[in-house]
């Protein structure tokens, strides 16, 4: 079971905040066997990676090489800090089709894992057609609320998993152990999760929350 942190922009996951969930997640990691991920800011990757051994992903990339690129983030820049992985299209930073396709190919030309986040099943099926590692249904609506998908919205999840040629994670108002076990039991094999773990006053409490059913 993949458990996937998002840090996002959030004041509670920049810097030092980002180091101290990264330490805690590798302590929680030593007690389960689920994988758990962490998703800094670009700026947090390579104290993140030197000062923990926290699996970390980046929260995305641009398909560009090296060149005039200004301000966009270069593949080999997050794999040089760190990073073993990548989101790509997450709801508050979206790619076109084209530039998903570019972005999945230029990862793993730099063999860095691939979640690509989707909206809908529609672009979950066209999405896996691009063999990432995994796609990441959630539904932008429920992001950051107090409902999960898993009972806002089941159907996706298990529709998602039906036309998918890649295994399926979920996401959006994810923050119980019943959750994340009714994601399992939809046919996803792991969650994403945000502010139902850094904007809480106790991560590792909120993390060990999340894996209570599993």
């Amino acid at each position: 079971m993949k458990l996937i942190i998002n840090l996002k922009t959030y004041k509670a996951g920049t810097n030092q905040n980002a180091i101290e969930i990264a330490k805690t997640i590798e302590k929680i990691q030593q007690e389960t066997d689920a994988e758990i991920i962490i998703c800094p800011q670009p700026t947090d990757i390579q104290k993140i990676n030197e000062q923990t051994n926290t699996p970390i992903y980046a929260q995305h990339i641009d398909p560009i090489n090296y060149g005039s690129n200004t301000g966009h983030i270069l593949p080999e820049a997050v794999k040089q800090a760190g990073a073993t992985g990548t989101l790509i299209n997450h709801s508050e930073k979206n790619l076109t089709l084209k530039q998903i396709a570019k972005a999945n190919k230029r990862a793993k030309k730099l063999d860095l894992k691939t979640i690509i986040c989707t909206n809908n099943v529609q672009t979950t099926k066209a999405a896996s057609k691009l063999n990432p590692d995994y796609v990441a249904i959630e539904p932008p609506e429920l992001i950051g609320g107090d409902i999960s998908v898993t009972k806002a919205d089941p159907e996706i999840i298990e529709k998602s998993v039906e036309n998918s040629t890649t295994p399926i994670l979920c996401g959006a108002g994810v923050s119980t152990g019943e959750d994340v076990k009714k994601a399992i039991e939809l046919g996803a094999e792991g969650v994403l999760v945000a502010s139902g773990v850094v904007k809480t006053k106790n991560p590792e409490k909120a993390i060990q929350k999340l894996l209570s059913k599993i």
